[in-house]
C-alpha cells in the first residue's frame, strides 16, 4: 500500500482541479478521511494481531461496496457542503475508492478484492510503480520507510499535483478576459 499520507493526495489534487467553490474545506477534509478509511482494517496489525481472509488488510474495506457505503455519508453531508446529493455521494465514494486503486499500483501485498462479496478475486494493476509501504508503524520509520516516501513523492504526489495545478491554471485562464 502507499503510505496513509499519500492517499490524501487524490482529494487534494481533485480540490485543486475543481476549486474550493465546488469542494469547500469541510468537504475536502471529509474526502481526505474517506481516502484513508480503507486502511482502518490494518489497525489490528499495530497490536500484533493478524486477521484472515476478507477481514484482514486489503479486504472488505478495500471494496467498491465499502466505497459506495462511504458515499452514503457524502449523501448525508451534501446539504452542509451546499452541493447536490449526487455530488456529495460521488465525492465520498470516489475519494474512498481511490485508495484501493492506488493500492493496486503497489509492488507487493495481497491484491485488492475490489468486487467482494460478488467475487473474492484480488486484483493488481499490470503497472506497479509504487513501492509497498510497511504496515507496522515501527517499520515505517526506517530506511525502507524513507525510500517508500521518496518513491511516493515521484509516483503519486508529483503527477497528481501537476494534474490538479494544470486544471487550476486552465480554470483561471478561462476566466481571464
Amino acid at each position: 500500500m502507499p503510505t496513509i499520507f499519500s492517499h490524501i493526495a487524490v482529494p487534494i489534487a481533485a480540490t485543486l482541479a475543481l476549486g474550493t467553490r465546488r469542494v469547500p474545506p469541510s468537504m475536502l477534509l471529509a474526502g481526505m478521511l474517506a481516502s484513508i478509511a480503507p486502511d482502518f482494517d490494518g489497525i489490528t496489525r499495530q497490536f500484533g494481531t493478524h486477521l484472515h481472509g476478507m477481514w484482514d488488510h486489503r479486504g472488505y474495506t478495500h471494496t467498491l461496496g465499502f466505497a459506495l457505503l462511504m458515499g452514503l455519508i457524502g449523501l448525508g453531508l451534501a446539504k452542509h457542503w451546499t452541493v447536490s446529493r449526487l455530488a456529495g455521494f460521488a465525492w465520498m465514494a470516489l475519494c474512498c475508492f481511490s485508495h484501493p486503486l492506488l493500492d493496486m499500483l503497489t509492488s507487493g501485498g495481497s491484491g485488492i478484492a475490489a468486487l467482494w462479496p460478488l467475487s473474492e478475486q484480488r486484483f493488481f494493476s499490470p503497472w506497479r510503480p509504487i513501492k509497498v509501504s510497511p504496515i507496522v508503524a515501527s517499520q515505517f520509520f526506517s530506511q525502507r520507510g524513507w525510500q517508500v516516501v521518496s518513491n511516493e513523492l515521484l509516483t503519486i504526489w508529483l503527477p497528481l499535483m501537476a494534474l490538479g495545478l494544470s486544471c487550476f491554471a486552465l480554470r483561471h485562464i478561462r476566466k481571464s478576459p
